[in-house]
């Protein structure tokens, strides 16, 4: 089988993790008897420089022509960088949202999974960690605050931004769905994260979750605040198994969950839309003060791409096989300088992703 794969380098580290993560995908093609056919798409800082914007029509049409899409990190140093001197229609992430937006990509799977290897990289007590966790964040990711209306205005002398956070019951409907769906292959639990006791949006999420639980009597369904959820995370970590959650609130406990097992440089993730199409990105950013350096840790982006062979072109054993080389590899004690730890062997870019690619 042949499949068609929109690549989204970016910026940053990205072009070197997605060098690496193609090299994983084309090792597991020729072991499992499939070929990837890859067309490269301008996004974010990259495009900015080339085209003035930072997606254009044309690269949204790859994309919707494509089998999945692989991306690797968009935006630059906010500090020092002229992509940020734009007004934010015209910035790096502008691109981020709007291909979410074009490919109706609202449902956002973040696994947070804790490598027995990496126990030592985790910030926790062992006494916390335990046997280790695995749980499934569930971001819905077209609405909400990040998608609403927003201004900024001046009144009487004295600046105003407003930012509006809407959510209707079909959007919830669909992405409680899925987190029912994916939960009830796991181990049949949903906690959904709101705050019903302030936010009317919240309330809302609520009761079209309740309404969506009433289908799957199978799984067991909790409600939990999100300042709650946000210390849960570091108490008590094993206790999640799906994490359902609005765009927000998902963007910020997907990141703290990634910290807590010890390195954002190793979470994947796959944004969904309502076919099996998904874009495939690391949970991690650009880093462009190491960009270049082959010091960046490329895992993310592998395991992206093994979600990718799973939940879009359904290769589930080239998928597996793909996150058991990285288990080897990282069982035989190699690591990259974000994960390293005494008595480990210190491997590059470059180094990792052959190392993984050889054994699949």
């Amino acid at each position: 089988m042949n499949y068609r794969i929109a690549l989204i380098p970016g910026d940053g580290i990205g072009p070197e993790i997605v060098r690496e993560a193609v090299k994983v995908l084309d090792a597991a093609g020729k072991k499992y008897g499939f070929t990837l056919d890859y067309t490269e798409v301008l996004m974010g800082g990259a495009s900015i420089d080339v085209h003035g914007v930072p997606l254009t029509e044309e690269a949204v049409a790859v994309a919707k022509a494509s089998d999945a899409v692989l991306m690797g990190s968009i935006g630059g140093d906010a500090a020092t960088s002229p992509w940020y001197q734009l007004e934010p229609s015209k910035r790096p992430e502008a691109g981020l949202l709007k291909i979410r937006k074009e490919l109706n990509l609202f449902a956002n799977l973040r696994p947070a999974y804790l490598y027995s290897e990496l126990k030592a990289a985790c910030p926790l007590r062992d006494d916390i960690i335990g046997d280790g966790f695995d749980m499934m964040i569930m971001r819905e990711l077209t609405g909400g605050l990040y998608f609403g209306t927003r201004s900024t205005v001046e009144q009487d002398g004295v600046r105003k931004a407003t930012d509006t956070l809407t959510y209707d019951e079909n959007e919830i409907r669909r992405i409680a769905k899925r987190g029912f769906d994916i939960a009830r292959k796991r181990r049949k639990k949903v906690t959904s994260v709101d705050k019903a006791n302030v936010l009317d949006s919240s309330r809302l999420w609520r009761a079209v979750v309740e309404e969506v639980a009433k289908e799957y009597p199978d799984v067991t369904l909790e409600h939990m605040l999100v300042d709650n959820c946000a210390m849960q995370l570091v108490r008590d970590p094993k206790q999640f198994d799906v994490i359902l959650t609005e765009n927000m609130f998902g963007d910020i406990l997907s990141d703290e969950a990634s910290m807590v097992t010890g390195s954002i440089g190793m979470l994947s993730s796959a944004s969904l839309n309502e076919t099996k199409f998904g874009l495939y990105e690391p949970s991690h950013g650009s880093a462009p003060d190491i960009a270049g350096k082959d010091l960046a840790n490329p895992i993310a982006t592998i395991l992206s791409a093994a979600m990718m062979l799973r939940f879009s072109l359904d290769l589930d054993e080239a998928a597996g096989a793909v996150e058991a080389a990285v288990k080897q590899v990282l069982k035989e004690g190699y690591r990259t300088g974000d994960i390293y730890s005494e008595g480990c062997k210190k491997v590059g870019t470059v180094q990792m992703g052959s190392l993984i690619a050889e054994r699949v």
